[in-house]
């Protein structure tokens, strides 16, 4: 489990684990996006709509190399450079409509966070200085085929609702990769240097274990891969959810049921949100970065409408 302002997150053998992190939204970075379908900022499909290829260009940058250390790695970067400055565009960094998420603007196009710690990167990922106001900026970026919630982004999403002070609770397994962005390889030995996210190593399964380490959040990101992942959310969203708070559920279809139509193991998981006060508001497939995956966004127990 991890959440956004600070995170926990915890997960245990394998099974429905988690962590928790708060206001991490935005600093931070997943992996370089990688040049493929998706466009930076496309609408998405009302909930229920089918495959979510986003529009329009590719985005990221397929050199993953750190940009410290080596003069391999260094002169990978001066390439890369070179290769800039002869391009008619200068390099900038754009807001993406959702907070906290940014687009490079270079050789190469991607998806990228502000780096919460400056000269390191998580798993490898491609780091970008960017000179603002005279000020310089790093960013890391955010590779859509290791982060579900990158290539929700690209794929279209209309709402994550994940952004700086909001209190996110992640369920998943105790890599980081997508936290690491919106707050690693090792959970651990991430949170050592990215004070947002508070590790929990327990089974997601039993949300009263780890009831005491835990407040309210705003938001529920779940990644598990369980055959029980439905149930996993509605357990955790029932302890820890605010009313009106949002969810996020990555599906793989093949962990459910490899004997039914992808589509069909949606819409089963579907039923399943709905039954338990969690109202799904959209969903999209993230095709071309993952294959039989779909992500779910919704809300918990929605707020009576103000007149």
């Amino acid at each position: 489990m991890k959440s956004a302002p600070s995170s926990r997150g915890g997960n245990s053998g394998g099974r429905g684990g988690g962590g928790w992190s708060s206001g991490g939204g935005g600093k931070g970075g997943d992996g370089g996006g990688s040049g493929s379908k998706g466009g930076f900022g496309a609408r998405t499909r009302a909930f229920g709509g089918g495959r979510g290829k986003g529009r329009g260009r590719s985005s990221g940058s397929s050199d993953s190399r750190d940009r410290g250390g080596s003069q391999r790695r260094s002169g990978a970067v001066t390439k890369s450079k070179s290769r800039r400055r002869k391009g008619s565009s200068a390099v900038c960094v754009e807001p993406h409509r959702h907070e906290g998420v940014f687009i490079y603007r270079g050789g190469e196009d991607a998806l990228v966070t502000l780096n919460l710690v400056p000269g390191l990167s998580v798993y490898g990922e491609r780091r970008v200085t960017v000179t603002e106001n005279g000020v310089k900026q790093e960013y890391r970026t955010w590779n859509p085929f290791r982060s579900k919630l990158a290539a929700a982004i690209l794929g279209g999403v209309d709402q994550i609702h994940i952004k700086p002070k909001s209190k996110v609770l992640y369920l998943g397994g105790c890599s980081g990769t997508t936290f690491s962005h919106r707050a690693g390889r090792d959970l651990v030995n991430v949170a050592k240097k990215r004070t947002n996210i508070i590790p929990v190593l327990e089974d997601a399964r039993h949300p009263l274990r780890y009831r005491m380490l835990i407040g309210m959040v705003d938001v529920i990101f779940a990644d598990v891969a369980q055959p029980d992942q439905s149930r996993i959310v509605a357990l955790n969203a029932h302890t820890f959810l605010r009313n009106g708070g949002h969810f996020l559920i990555s599906i793989k279809a093949n962990c459910i049921d490899s004997t039914a139509s992808a589509e069909a193991v949606f819409a089963s998981e579907v039923r399943k949100l709905q039954q338990e006060n969690l109202k799904p508001q959209e969903q999209l497939t993230l095709e071309p970065y993952e294959r039989d995956h779909a992500v779910v966004v919704g809300v918990y127990r929605p707020l009576p409408k103000s007149k």
